[in-house]
């Protein structure tokens, strides 16, 4: 994945998520304005990967009825944006690899915070950790193009 930055923007406090792709990339309408985020730091099982479907649920359910804050900090190499998504004031990449629903996505980001969440997420067993045997989505596409 390329990633290209730009600089972060202010938060878009009236936006709407009206479509979840994945576990990682959503659609967002901000005032008549339609685009596809993809959520940084992350990367989620793909929609037809096994946990996939649970993965995107995971993140309809904590989004649902949520005020919803985007900030933009970049533009990835299928041309979406890139980044962070807050729903009531929690990061929706964090709560994600928390729970066990997403991977820590080391090579795109530096964030330490993530990295502990994701380890505790696999000694704990939660979420996709629960399952015998995980295939990361990088590996997984690769085997599945389209």
């Amino acid at each position: 994945m390329v990633v290209f930055l730009v600089a972060c923007s202010l938060p878009v406090f009236s936006a709407e998520i009206t479509y979840f792709y994945d576990g990682d990339t959503v659609k967002i309408n901000d005032a008549g304005r339609a685009y596809k985020l993809r959520l940084s730091d992350i990367d989620a099982p793909e929609h037809n990967q096994a946990y996939g479907k649970k993965s995107r649920w995971a993140l309809i359910n904590f989004c649902k009825n949520a005020s919803v804050n985007v900030y933009i900090v970049g533009i990835d190499q299928y041309q979406r944006n890139l980044g962070k998504l807050h729903c009531n004031n929690t990061d929706a990449s964090a709560y994600m690899v928390r729970n066990g629903h997403a991977w820590f996505y080391r090579s795109y980001t530096m964030d330490d915070t993530l990295d502990l969440a994701e380890q505790q997420a696999r000694q704990n067993k939660r979420g996709l950790w629960q399952t015998k045997q995980q295939t990361p989505p990088w590996v997984w596409r690769k085997k599945h193009p389209h």
